[in-house]
C-alpha cells in the first residue's frame, strides 16, 4: 500500500469485508464529518 493514492488503495482496503463498499464509505464519511463515536455509527446503521 506504500505509495498508493486513495483511490487506488480503497478496493485492497473493503476486500474481504461482510458489508458492501457503500456502506463502508457512508460510515466513514459520517465519522469524519460529523465526529460521531463508533457506538453511534452501529446504532445508527442498525436503524437502517
Amino acid at each position: 500500500m506504500a505509495g498508493m493514492g486513495v483511490a487506488e488503495a480503497e478496493p485492497e482496503l473493503v476486500q474481504g469485508r461482510p458489508f458492501d463498499r457503500e456502506v463502508i464509505v457512508l460510515c466513514v464519511r459520517w465519522y469524519l464529518s460529523f465526529q460521531v463515536s463508533s457506538r453511534d455509527l452501529v446504532q445508527r446503521m442498525s436503524e437502517r
